[in-house]
């Protein structure tokens, strides 16, 4: 009997037991959802764009387009244009008023075109920033490095018309909508199919 309860015992320390399956099991699901986790929070970190595809920030608020980004930075009513700071640089962006610490100082999201960039004083109360992209095919996720993303799925492109798009752009819309077009067509033809049977 010895033997044979010796025996058990070692099977026993061998092969894990149903509920330590069970937690074995577990660790390694909750392993592989921690990437899924992380990936969420990442998303859920990400900000609604504003009206313009860009954010509202504390002092100043960004749009843009996919060519463009339009910056507005308010300063006190009656501000002269001598007296304010405007330095666009291809990766970087300082902006306010001189001997103050600037409003706008940092690394931009991408790389830009300065000579193609302005700035104007609207109304003496408002510094107008227009900066053109670099890369003309995609949206930014916020203005500055390291300041808060907006969610550039939910940024809405501006209407335009397919005459106003370069040849290869045009082409793959062209394609998509022909594939759509046979698709909705095969979906129809299936339903008859189906009402008929």
């Amino acid at each position: 009997m010895a033997i044979l309860s010796d025996y058990e015992e070692d099977q026993q320390n061998q092969q894990p037991s149903s509920s330590k399956k069970e937690v074995i099991l577990a660790e390694k699901e909750a392993e592989a959802k921690k990437p899924e986790e992380e990936e969420k929070q990442q998303k859920e970190k990400k900000l609604v764009p504003n009206k313009e595809n860009g954010l509202d920030m504390e002092n100043y608020s960004w749009g843009q387009s996919l060519q463009e980004v339009t910056v507005n930075v308010p300063v006190p009513q009656g501000t002269k244009s001598s007296l304010l700071l405007c330095d666009i640089k291809t990766n970087s962006l300082k902006v306010g008023l001189k001997g103050q610490p600037p409003i706008i100082d940092g690394e931009l999201f991408k790389p830009v075109k300065v000579d193609d960039c302005i700035w104007s004083l609207e109304d003496k109360k408002m510094i107008t920033i227009l900066i053109c992209k670099r890369d003309q095919s995609e949206w930014w996720k916020s203005l500055l490095k390291g300041d808060p993303e907006i969610d550039t799925q939910k940024a809405e492109p501006e209407p335009s018309k397919l005459s106003d798009l370069d040849s290869e752009t045009r082409s793959a819309v062209e394609k998509r909508c022909l594939i759509r077009g046979r698709n909705r067509r095969d979906y129809q033809q299936a339903m008859r199919f189906k009402k008929n049977s």
